[in-house]
């Protein structure tokens, strides 16, 4: 079989930023329902990673406007998103395997047919399973906001990340972030609006910020922090 690598295409459309990843290990045990998910509901939901274009129609077993999660923690949100929006299909990169296992028992056991998980870097899963133009959206929520300054440089909203998640989407599709920590947010919408291939969707009353989509749920963490008077932002923006 040939790989984008071998292939004009996939030199043009070749990895970049290979010192960031999209995730941090974390240390996890899994729990005997998230192993036995694993061994039941694996070899329907689980893609496994390969340095090769996806055939995205197969995996999927349908056609259907294609989502791209990166970084879906326990995966509660990320079920219930799928399951309010059954005509789209849900592409989700997770590494943390107490998170890919809760995920898996939750597709397996309510039947939520129009997820596929990848448990591996979603960086490198864009750069060789994902050509350019071939998602219709991005879903990046509450990722790791490296409080210390000395951190900052870690984080995954950063202008070549984000400059090469724009050329993924395809004209017309959006990107929608989310955030409990406001200097990261201030960054993010910094970082987005520099983007050339990227528009804002929100108006300037909110400052730039959006108002939370119906489909996106409220966590029990976020709701948590509600309640204490913390901020959470939405910024979705759409690709020209």
């Amino acid at each position: 079989m040939t790989t984008p690598e071998q292939t004009p295409e996939a030199q043009a459309d070749a990895p970049f930023m290979r010192t960031i990843k999209s995730y941090v290990l974390r240390a996890g045990r899994m729990g005997t329902g998230q192993m036995r998910a694993f061994e039941r509901y694996g070899p329907k939901f689980l893609i496994p990673y390969r340095p090769e274009r996806l055939d995205v129609q197969a995996a999927f077993g349908r056609s259907a406007p294609l989502i791209l999660e990166i970084g879906f923690g326990m995966g509660d949100a990320t079920a219930r998103i799928a399951q309010v929006r059954p005509d789209d299909n849900f592409l989700c990169c997770e590494v943390h395997e107490p998170g890919v296992g809760a995920l898996l028992k939750r597709c397996g056991e309510e039947n939520i047919g129009n997820i596929r998980i990848v448990q591996h870097d979603a960086v490198e899963v864009m750069d060789h399973m994902l050509g350019e133009d071939s998602l219709d959206g991005v879903h990046i929520f509450f990722p790791d906001p490296w409080h210390k300054s000395r951190h900052h440089k870690r984080r995954l909203i950063q202008g070549p990340f984000v400059q090469r998640l724009a050329k993924h989407i395809q004209p017309g599709g959006y990107l929608h972030l989310a955030t409990d920590w406001q200097p990261y947010a201030e960054q993010m919408l910094e970082v987005l609006s520099a983007e050339p291939l990227l528009v804002n969707t929100a108006g300037s009353e909110l400052g730039g910020y959006a108002i939370k989509p119906d489909y996106r749920p409220l966590t029990k963490f976020e709701n948590r922090g509600l309640k204490l008077g913390h901020g959470v932002w939405d910024l979705v923006f759409r690709r020209v």
